[in-house]
Parts: C-alpha cells; structure tokens; sequence
C-alpha cells in the first residue's frame, strides 16, 4: 500500500511539473515574441524529411500577427495581445493550401495549434503552448536567423507585384535600393523616385518595413503597376530568400506581395 502511494505521489509530480499550471512558470507576452522552430508535437519530437526545414512560428506580441510555416505551408493568423498573461488562443489561424508529397508533419502541426490555450517557459530557454487541461502540446525553441539583413544589400529590380509580373515594357524599370547604413532605401516605382527608411525589429531578423516613404508626383501614361508597387511597399512587414533564387517582401498575413531580383 506504501508503495503504491509512493508511486501515486511520483506521478503526481511528474505531471505537475510537465503541465502548464505553475504559476511560477507564467511567462509574459514578452517572451514569446519573434520566431519560433516547432521541436515537439504532443511529446514526440519533430523528424523533418530530407531537405525539408523545421516548422515554425512567429508571434509579433506588438501587432498580434501570429505567422510561420507548417511543414508546407505558410500561416498566418492573430491573437489577443490584451489576455491574460500565460493564456494564448490560436484559433484564428489560417494557411495556405498547397499539396506536398508528406503531409503527415503539416496536419500534426495544425491539429496540435487547434488545442493551443496557453504558454509556459520551459528549461533550456524553450517555450510549450498548452491545450485547455494545461498539458503541452507544442514544444518551442528559438529559431536561429536563416536570413540576416545583410541579403539586401544592393539594388533590386522589382519583377512581381501581388503575384503579376511588372510588365517587360515599361520604359522605367521598377526598383529598390538598399543602404543598410544608413537604413534607407532609394528607388522608382516605374514613373515616380521612392526614397524613406526602413525598420526592422532585433526579435525577428526577418522584419521590415517602410513606414515613410516618399515619392515625387509625376504623372505618367500608365500609373496601374505603379500604384500597386506602392500599395504593397505600405503592407510589408517581413522579407525571406525564395527557393527559386531572389527576395520575397510579404505583408502580415504571410502573402507574398513582391518580388525582388537583383539589379
């Protein structure tokens, strides 16, 4: 009987210590910002197929974009930014729907997100999102930077706007030029000079944006491509390499609103 109590005592511990209820592991909204690899899902941990990358995900505690990739696909999302501290809902996440040739590591992501209610600090600097009984269900490490600031350097034709390629006949070739210096861009939207700044955010090496451009007032024949180059310029928030070689500037939803090749 002694033995048995002993065990129940040991059991009670170990799940005390695995679950999200400590008080004293509460984190802070603080501390889940920036980007995360998906290291374990419901206790097993994450084996990725050959080639293929960690999933991960991003939370910008500021805004409330929640962001990442599944295994294939891209998400996208929110959260309340205004909730209790340790509490944390996912229900709002989207993704994109392509088909890959595995899809066994996306649908355990997702299905994982689905029972997300809260967040707890974990050792080694780990953070685990916890279902609604309090138990983990995903365990988080900080992801390293696969792409550093330094990648922009330079001049940038801008080859797509929202998925359209910039047309081949425009007598002024769009394109974006980078002074990380002194943090500023300089360019031509396909009629009009663009020139302003640009920020990023030490938490997330693959944020920017550029919340004050200007630009002169030309008019020109054909102002359609122009005004979407700009539109898009306005909703970036993040930039990332593309498989196929060139940059990718995407808004906070995760969509991919330009294209960049060098100039």
């Amino acid at each position: 009987m002694k033995k048995l109590f002993l065990s129940m005592c040991i059991a009670c511990v170990a799940f005390a210590m695995s679950s999200c209820r400590s008080t004293k592991e509460v984190a802070s909204l603080s501390s889940i910002n920036g980007e995360w690899n998906i290291i374990e899902i419901n206790g097993t941990d994450v084996v990725t197929a050959k080639g293929q990358s960690l999933p991960f995900i991003g939370f910008d505690t500021t805004t409330g974009k929640v962001y990442g990739n599944s295994g294939c696909n891209r998400m996208m999302g929110s959260f309340d930014v205004n909730a209790k501290a340790g509490s944390l809902d996912l229900d709002k996440i989207g993704s994109t729907r392509m088909m890959c040739p595995d899809m066994t590591l996306e649908q355990n992501v997702l299905g994982a997100l689905a029972q997300v209610k809260g967040y707890k600090k974990m050792g080694k600097g780990h953070i685990a999102l916890c279902n609604d009984a309090k138990r983990p269900v995903l365990i988080l490490a900080k992801k390293a930077a696969d792409v550093q600031l330094s990648a922009l350097k330079g001049s940038w034709l801008i080859a797509e706007v929202n998925g359209e390629a910039v047309p081949s006949t425009m007598e002024t070739k769009p394109f974006i030029e980078f002074n990380l210096k002194e943090k500023s861009i300089h360019g031509n939207a396909g009629c009009n000079i663009i020139n302003g700044g640009f920020k990023t955010d030490d938490s997330n090496a693959r944020a920017i944006s550029f919340p004050a451009l200007a630009t002169t007032m030309m008019a020109c024949p054909d102002m359609d491509t122009e005004s979407k180059i700009l539109k898009a310029m306005n909703e970036v928030v993040s930039f990332d390499t593309l498989a196929g070689g060139g940059m990718g500037l995407y808004d906070a939803n995760g969509t991919l609103v330009l294209v960049l090749t060098k100039k």
